[in-house]
C-alpha cells in the first residue's frame, strides 16, 4: 500500500525556504515547460534573491524597416505592431553561453488580467494604460478611451497566457490568465528558427508569476535574441494560422465548408478517452407500467428531493433500493450498468455528450443540411448559428472570416470553450488576430455572433438581449419521444445591445445570475412575458414563435438520434433524461423579403439548474417524472414535440 501524500512544509519566508522543497513545489512545472535540469537551482536562486540579470547580457534595439517592407505586409522576423520596430540582441562581449548554470533569465510580467477585468483594470491601475501604451508604441494624441480600445485591441499581439492547475480546481480556477512581459520581454521578436525559449512559471510561495527565458544555442555578441510564436507547431497550415496574429497570410483559397460535416474521425479523435460503453438492451427486464406501488427515486440532487411529491413516486436514501436513479454526474459504463443493475431506470442516454458538448452539437446541426455549398460562408441549419470548432477546422474558420471581410459582410463572432456553461471563458470580437489568440487557450468554437437579435424593451435600461430557456424532455430514442415544458425562462442583459465593447459583460451575455459583486437579475415570468412580447412586436403571436422554436427542437434530436453511438444517442429503454436548450431569436428576411424571427439554439445542457423553475412552479418536477416514467402529460405544461 503506498504511502499517503505528505503535507510540503513551507517556511513562512519563502526566502528560507530550501532546494528540495523548491523542487516538491515546482518540479512539474520545470519539467512540462520543459526547462533544462541545469538551469533549476538558478531559477530558484534567481527569484529568492530577485535577480532580473538580462540587462547584463542583451540589450534592446529600435530598428528602421523600408517602406518596401512595410508595404509588403510585415517581415517574418520583426513582426510585432507599432509604429517602430525593436529588435533584442546580445551586448556582452562574451556573448553567452549554454552551458552555463546560471544562462536562464527572469523577465518580469508588466500586466496580468483575466479578460473580464482588462477594461477595467485599464480605467482604475494608475499609469497602467500609458505604460501599455507606449510599450505597444501607440504614441499618436487621442482621448482615454480611444487610447483604451487601442490597447485592449493591439494586446492580443503582446499577450501570453497561462492557467492555474490544481488538485480540487473548479471551472472558474482554470480560466486564463493573460499577461504581458515587461518592455525587454516583449521586444523579443519572432523567427521560425528561434534562439531562446520562454515560458511561464508561477512561483507557488508568492503567488507570483513570471517568464522564464533560456537560450536554444550559444551566442556572440550582436546576436539577435528570437523565440518562436508558434512553439510547438510543426504544420505548416497550422502555423501560419497561428502566427497571424503578427504575420498576414491569405487563407481565401481554402472552401470554408468543404469536409464540415460529421465524419467517424472526427468522433474517434473526439470522444478519445471517454471509455464510456453501451449498454446490453436486452439484458433490461422491467419496461415502463403502470403498478400500484409508487416508483422508489435516489437523487443526489437536493431540489428534487425537495420538490417532488407525488405519491407514485417515492424517495429513498440507498441507491440499492431504486427503481429510478436520478444522478447529476454522468455515468460511463452503460454496459455494466444494463447487467447489474437491469430493472433499474437512469437519467441519462448513451452518448448523450454529442447535444451537449457545444463542437458535437454544431456538427449535429450540421448533418441536417445535405446539399451545403462547399464555397458558402455559412453552415448548418437556419436555427444554428454557423460554426466552426478552431480545433478541426481553424484554416476553414480564416478563409471564411477573410472572405467575409473583403464582401463587407458582418464578422462578430463568439468564442465559447466545448465544454463550459455560464458563459464561463466565452468572448465576442471581430478581430481576427483575437480570436487567433483565443483559441490558444482551450479548445474552443467560433460561432457567429448574432448582430441583429430580437431584442427586450425593459423600462430602467431600453432594448437588451434576452435569451429563453427550455426544458426538454427525452423519453425515448427508438421510436424519438420528445417532451417540452411549456413553462420557459428568461434571461436579459442589464446594458443597452449595441455592437461595441465587445468585452462589456453586461451587455452582451444575459447570465447575470453567477456573476460577482450582486449584479442586477432582472425576472420576467414567461405568462408575464408573452403579453410583454405581443404588445412589443404585435406582428408576431407568441404562439407562431413558439411552433418554430419546437420545430427547432424537433430537427435537432432527429438528427442526433438518427446514427448510431458514438455519432449519435445511443437508445436505452431504460433511459430517461431532461435537458435545458437555450436560445435566442434573430431577425432574418423571409422569401418576400419581408422580416421574420428565426429561433437560433445556443447551446444543450445536461442537468440543468432547476431551483428557480421550482421555487415559481413547485410542481416542475412533479409534471417531469409523471411524464418521463408514467406518459402521465395531459393536463400538464407539456408539449409533446416528436
Amino acid at each position: 500500500m503506498a504511502d499517503a501524500p505528505q503535507a510540503i512544509v513551507v517556511p513562512a519566508d519563502h526566502r528560507q525556504m530550501d532546494f528540495p522543497t523548491f523542487l516538491k513545489l515546482h518540479r512539474g512545472q520545470l519539467v512540462n515547460s520543459g526547462v533544462p535540469e541545469i538551469y533549476w537551482p538558478s531559477v530558484q536562486k534567481k527569484i529568492r534573491d530577485e535577480v532580473y540579470d538580462a540587462g547584463r547580457y542583451f540589450g534592446m534595439m529600435q530598428v528602421e524597416s523600408d517602406e518596401e517592407e512595410e508595404e509588403g505586409g510585415g517581415d517574418r522576423n520583426n513582426p510585432t505592431p507599432g509604429e517602430h520596430s525593436w529588435c533584442v540582441v546580445v551586448t556582452s562581449e562574451d556573448g553567452v553561453d549554454t552551458s552555463d548554470a546560471s544562462s536562464i533569465f527572469l523577465v518580469d510580467h508588466a500586466w496580468t488580467f483575466q479578460y473580464g477585468y482588462a477594461r477595467l483594470q485599464l480605467q482604475k491601475v494608475l499609469g497602467l494604460l500609458d505604460r501599455m501604451a507606449a510599450l505597444m508604441d501607440i504614441t499618436e494624441e487621442m482621448s482615454e478611451e480611444e487610447k483604451t480600445e487601442r490597447v485592449l485591441d493591439e494586446m492580443w499581439r503582446f499577450t501570453w497566457h497561462y492557467k492555474l492547475d490544481f488538485q480540487g480546481a473548479t471551472a472558474d480556477d482554470r480560466i486564463a490568465f493573460w499577461y504581458v512581459n515587461d518592455e525587454f520581454g516583449s521586444r523579443i521578436q519572432h523567427s521560425d528558427e528561434p534562439t531562446c525559449r520562454m515560458v511561464p512559471f508561477y512561483y507557488v510561495p508568492t503567488k507570483t508569476s513570471y517568464t522564464l527565458m533560456w537560450l536554444l544555442q550559444d551566442l556572440d555578441s550582436g546576436d539577435e535574441l528570437t523565440k518562436d510564436f508558434a512553439d510547438g507547431l510543426s504544420d505548416e497550415t497550422e502555423r501560419k494560422c497561428r502566427l497571424l496574429a503578427w504575420i498576414p497570410e491569405d487563407f481565401t483559397h481554402i472552401t470554408p465548408n468543404e469536409g464540415i460535416s460529421i465524419d467517424d474521425a472526427f468522433f474517434a479523435a473526439r470522444l478519445k478517452g471517454s471509455r464510456e460503453t453501451l449498454p446490453i438492451p436486452e439484458a433490461t427486464r422491467n419496461p415502463l407500467t403502470n403498478r400500484e406501488a409508487p416508483y422508489k427515486v435516489y437523487t443526489d440532487i437536493q431540489v428534487i428531493r425537495d420538490n417532488l411529491t407525488d405519491s407514485r413516486f417515492q424517495l429513498v436514501e440507498e441507491e440499492s433500493q431504486a427503481d429510478i436513479i436520478w444522478m447529476k454526474d454522468h455515468i460511463r459504463d452503460f454496459k455494466t450498468f444494463s447487467v447489474e443493475r437491469p430493472e433499474v431506470y437512469l437519467n441519462q442516454f448513451p452518448f448523450e455528450g454529442i447535444l451537449t458538448g457545444k463542437d458535437c452539437l454544431a456538427y449535429i446541426g450540421q448533418a441536417t443540411v445535405t446539399n451545403q455549398e462547399p464555397g458558402a460562408l455559412e453552415n448548418g441549419p437556419k436555427w444554428l448559428p454557423t460554426t466552426f470548432n478552431l480545433s478541426w477546422a481553424l484554416p476553414k474558420f480564416v478563409s471564411s472570416f477573410q472572405q467575409r471581410e473583403e464582401r463587407g459582410l458582418d464578422n462578430h463572432w463568439i468564442l465559447k470553450p466545448w465544454n463550459l456553461a455560464r458563459g464561463l471563458d466565452t468572448q465576442v470580437t471581430n478581430k481576427l488576430h483575437h480570436i487567433i489568440r483565443l483559441s490558444e487557450t482551450s479548445p474552443k468554437v467560433a460561432c457567429k455572433y448574432l448582430e441583429d437579435p430580437v431584442l427586450y424593451y425593459r423600462e430602467d435600461v431600453g432594448q437588451v438581449k434576452m435569451d429563453i430557456r427550455y426544458i426538454v424532455m427525452l423519453q425515448s430514442v427508438k421510436p424519438l419521444k420528445l417532451f417540452t415544458y411549456k413553462v420557459f425562462w428568461l434571461r436579459f442583459a442589464n446594458k443597452p445591445f449595441s455592437l461595441d465593447h465587445l468585452d462589456e459583460y453586461e451587455k452582451h451575455f444575459t447570465v447575470m445570475n453567477y456573476t460577482e459583486g450582486g449584479t442586477k437579475l432582472h425576472q420576467v415570468h414567461y405568462d408575464d412575458f408573452i403579453p410583454i412580447f405581443e404588445k412589443q412586436y404585435p406582428d408576431f403571436p407568441w404562439k407562431d414563435v413558439e411552433s418554430s422554436i419546437f420545430g427547432a427542437f424537433r430537427e435537432l434530436f432527429e438528427s442526433a438520434v438518427s446514427r448510431e453511438p458514438p455519432c449519435g444517442i445511443g437508445h436505452y429503454p431504460m433511459s430517461r433524461s431532461i435537458y435545458a436548450i437555450d436560445l435566442m431569436l434573430k431577425w432574418k428576411r423571409g422569401e418576400q423579403g419581408e422580416r421574420t424571427m428565426q429561433p437560433v439554439l445556443l447551446e444543450v445542457n445536461f442537468c440543468p439548474d432547476c431551483d428557480r423553475a421550482c421555487k415559481y412552479h413547485p410542481n416542475f418536477f412533479n409534471d417531469i417524472f409523471s411524464t418521463l416514467f408514467l406518459d402521465d402529460f395531459k393536463d400538464r405544461p407539456v408539449a409533446v414535440i416528436s
